[in-house]
Parts: structure tokens; sequence; C-alpha cells
């Protein structure tokens, strides 16, 4: 059996960011946006903690790990508040239709 190496976990974190990526560009639902964002924040996660594994760095990439969880996890919390805040005046979550906020 072939061990895991930095390049699995790389490759992962590619394909995440491919993926979340995709989806910002693609949808036109803020909550599918917001979840293509929390995909992209995750990739770079995961290389972050990989190249803290393989350069013998544990404990750095784990606090910085932790430290970027926390501040999507806010920032998501804030962007639902804003959706909502779309829905409640406009009944739709359509990002299209969200340019018409002034006034």
């Amino acid at each position: 059996m072939m061990p895991v190496g930095l390049t699995h976990f790389l490759v992962l974190g590619a394909i995440l960011f491919c993926l979340g990526l995709l989806a910002v560009i693609t949808k036109r639902n803020a909550v599918t946006v917001l979840m293509g964002v929390e995909l992209i924040i995750n990739a770079a996660n995961i290389n972050f903690i990989a190249f803290a594994r393989y350069l013998d760095k544990d404990l750095d990439g784990q606090m910085f790990g932790v430290f970027v969880i926390v501040i999507a996890a806010a920032s998501a919390a804030v962007a639902l508040a804003i959706v909502l805040n779309i829905y409640q005046r406009m009944r739709s979550v359509n990002l299209d239709e969200a340019d018409s906020l002034a006034g």
C-alpha cells in the first residue's frame, strides 16, 4: 500500500479549490456561492496543514488551521445574515436581483 504523501494533500486541496471556484463563478444562488467560498477556504486550510506536517512544524500548521476555521465561521455568520436580509426584502436569494438594493 502506498503511503499518503504531500502530493496527495495538494491534489485534494487543488480539487476542492477548483470546485469552490466553479461554484462561486457559475451559481446564482447566494447560499451556493457561500458554500463555494467555504470550499476555497478549506482547500487553503488543507494546504497549510499539509505543508506544516511535511516541514515538521506540526503545531504551527494546526494553530493556523484553527485560526482560519474561526475566521471562516465568523464570516459565514455575517454573510448568512446578509443573505437573510436580502431574502426578507426581495423574497429571493438570487444574486442577479441583489444589485437593486439601493434605496
